[in-house]
């Protein structure tokens, strides 16, 4: 399932041309920002449809934690405990959300590393569409 858009993706600057992750921070901080704009305008919403908490750890460094369990939502950079735990290279995880890596193939590929509660992890697609929208 496609995560987020690419054309609400490109507003971002780190998706400009001739910048480097490295000089700008990592790719999937647009992706996460998008995420967070959608949880304060949805958030409340995806909690009901959702309640759980994933943490994203992308292999260059970042790690996440996306609580849809509590409240309205919430996302931090950090560690924090999970009901499931997704371990992806940053470059494979913006292709995802803009649709061009599917999770499934992903996962099978060995890409995608998910512990936990993998049935949530399922799920996280549909949300995470819906949070970007």
């Amino acid at each position: 399932s496609v995560w987020l858009k690419l054309s609400e993706l490109r507003s971002f600057s780190l998706f400009a041309p001739n910048r480097t992750s490295a000089a700008m921070g990592l790719k999937s901080d647009a992706v996460f920002a998008k995420i967070q704009a959608g949880l304060e305008s949805q958030g409340a919403e995806v909690v009901k449809k959702t309640n759980a908490i994933f943490a994203f750890k992308i292999k260059e460094g970042k790690n996440w934690v996306l609580d849809l369990k509590n409240g309205s939502g919430s996302l931090k950079e950090g560690e924090g405990k999970a009901d499931a735990t997704i371990t992806i290279a940053d470059e494979d995880f913006v292709a995802m959300a803009e649709g061009k890596l599917n999770g499934m193939q992903a996962f099978m590929g060995g890409k995608l590393k998910i512990s936990g509660n993998m049935m949530l992890a399922q799920k996280l697609g549909s949300v995470l569409e819906s949070v970007g929208k």
